[in-house]
């Protein structure tokens, strides 16, 4: 597999959808189909699914795979497809990675295993495990407030000299001096994806391949445009749209994600709001915030309150 001509290939604005349930709970496969197809529409350049926005902790094994089937053929090839695959459980991320190398996923994103905290150098071993046992290019993904440690730069530096198939990171880090540190060690040409929404446009600057960002489901339009202006050499767009942004970015994180997102995609007829315990509906005066948000930025045109119960 060349990795090289991969690593060309996946960049830009890739949305990490979020998994719609009906009210009895259950996935709801058409919605969920719909949502894929008005990204693609909008020109979100990727598709990833199960990472944190999809819900993937309250899915079971099975339900993880049948949103990546039901992705990958929504998606048919008209963008690439990088599906979250990582758990808290080393056995159930190898075999969510052979599963997505087995659908034809273009890479398999792996999270920092959560709540083990795990130290460096077992986090080594467990990515190594987990690349050595495919082809399927892996991006790490490091979330330190999700799962209470970081993975140092020395480490990534090891995976990405040990293991071909490690080609980039999602560094949802607000450590901007380790996030250069990463392009400075572990080469310019490693994929480095900004997880963290105001960290976007600057990532950009220093060479990042692009963003997985969770606004994308509620805008995707102009979080996609924001690179494309990027890419284009029209900074002051991709500047502007960088602060046009903020305010939606803002309120989306003022509850755990992804209870904000799917309360907006509810009020945008997107979807049903629903989520599952452990998680909750945001407060009532939030989804005001949110609908007020909503309608200043034009995303919604309709008067009148749709706040979820």
């Amino acid at each position: 597999m060349n990795y090289e001509e991969i690593k060309k290939k996946l960049r830009g604005s890739i949305c990490p959808v979020i998994t719609p349930f009906k009210e009895d709970g259950s996935i709801d496969e058409t919605a969920f189909k719909n949502l894929v197809n008005w990204q693609i529409e909008s020109g979100s350049h990727g598709i990833s699914v199960t990472g944190t926005s999809g819900e993937p902790s309250s899915l079971t094994i099975a339900e993880r795979k049948s949103v990546m089937f039901l992705a990958k053929e929504a998606i048919n090839g008209r963008v690439f497809f990088t599906p979250g695959t990582g758990s808290t459980n080393h056995d159930e991320t190898i075999e969510l990675t052979k599963y997505a190398e087995e659908i034809g996923a273009d890479a398999a994103m792996v999270i920092v295993p959560y709540y083990n905290r795990p130290n460096q150098e077992a986090l080594y071993q467990h990515f190594k495990t987990v690349a050595d046992s495919v082809r399927i290019p892996i991006i790490i993904y490091n979330i330190p407030g999700r799962s209470a440690v970081n993975m140092e730069v020395s480490t990534m530096k090891r995976l990405a000299e040990d293991c071909p198939n490690i080609i980039g990171v999602k560094e949802s880090n607000k450590d901007f001096e380790h996030v250069n540190r990463v392009l400075l060690n572990c080469g310019r040409d490693f994929l480095l994806y900004s997880g963290i929404e105001l960290l976007c446009y600057p990532m950009l600057a220093i060479g990042g391949a692009g963003f997985i960002s969770a606004t994308a489901n509620v805008e995707p339009k102009k979080v996609a445009e924001l690179y494309n202006a990027w890419e284009s050499g029209n900074l002051a767009k991709a500047q502007d749209l960088h602060f046009e942004l903020m305010p939606l970015n803002d309120v989306l994180f003022k509850d755990t994600n992804p209870t904000v997102a799917k309360a907006a995609l509810g009020m945008m007829r997107k979807i049903t709001p629903k989520l599952r315990m452990p998680l909750g509906s945001p407060s009532k005066e939030l989804q005001k915030e949110v609908y007020e948000t909503l309608v200043e930025m034009e995303i919604l045109t309709e008067k009148g309150e749709h706040i979820a119960h």
